[in-house]
């Protein structure tokens, strides 16, 4: 599919798969800088820039030699000033690009939830409190989700600690986290049929080994007997692992985000 677009694109402009691919990137990142710096003093040197190229573009079209040549090294000298004289500028752009949501949802928010996890799991486990989180991954776990109540939720240490309160109407059964936010509570779960699973592990177990059976998703145990953190993962159970362990598998087996 791939080499017939390539042999289209090929066929009727001359230009190769990749050769598009490279001015739509380079377009992109030039409408993005021209945003960043838009608003700012930089916009005038841009501009000063855009119209050396325009000449430079002139002089080579018309065979200007000289011209040409004095005025490609005009721009290369503006290249050299405009980062001396904008770096302020320039550092807020980076600092502006390096915010953007697309990056935030891949490193930022990953991150985050993952804090929040270790946190609550840490706390409830030396309160003695039993719990069970489902991270959804690829497979979607919609059909489980609609067992519970759904909530929408932010996903924060706070929140899940007061969803698991044996006082909470919602602390029977799972959490499962979609895209990052808390989806629902109460949620059941299929408990895994395997016969040669060690006596010491209840209900809560079984059922986060279960899920991961039947889907791709992370399942966090907080036992209340024990005061220990479980992880389930492809049908297998990590038991009695600490936060930091904790936080090392989740940030290996990241779930999707928004």
């Amino acid at each position: 599919m791939i080499n017939m677009f390539s042999n289209f694109i090929s066929t009727f402009t001359g230009m190769r798969l990749n050769d598009v691919v490279d001015i739509i990137l380079v377009s992109f990142v030039i409408y993005y800088v021209f945003l960043l710096l838009s608003e700012s003093r930089a916009i005038q040197m841009l501009k000063g820039f855009a119209i050396i190229l325009f000449l430079v573009l002139i002089s080579r079209i018309l065979r200007l030699d000289t011209m040409s040549w004095i005025l490609t090294g005009l721009s290369t000298i503006w290249i050299i000033a405009f980062i001396i004289v904008f770096q302020p500028e320039l550092r807020r752009a980076l600092v502006e690009f390096g915010q953007n949501k697309f990056f935030k949802i891949l490193f930022k928010e990953h991150a985050q939830l993952n804090r929040e996890l270790k946190e609550t799991s840490e706390i409830l486990a030396k309160k003695k409190i039993g719990a069970l989180i489902v991270l959804e991954r690829e497979v979607n776990l919609k059909s489980f989700i609609e067992t519970g109540t759904v909530l929408d939720s932010e996903t924060s240490s706070e929140l899940l600690i007061s969803i698991f309160n044996t006082k909470s109407p919602l602390h029977d059964g799972a959490v499962i986290i979609r895209e990052g936010r808390i989806a629902a509570a109460g949620c059941v779960l299929p408990l895994t049929q395997k016969d040669d699973l060690d006596k010491k592990y209840g209900m809560r177990h079984r059922a986060a080994i279960g899920i991961s059976e039947e889907t791709d998703a992370i399942t966090i145990i907080v036992s209340e007997e024990r005061k220990s953190i479980s992880l389930a993962i492809g049908g297998k159970i990590t038991p009695d692992i600490n936060g930091e362990t904790l936080l090392e598998i989740l940030s290996l087996y990241a779930p999707k985000m928004r």
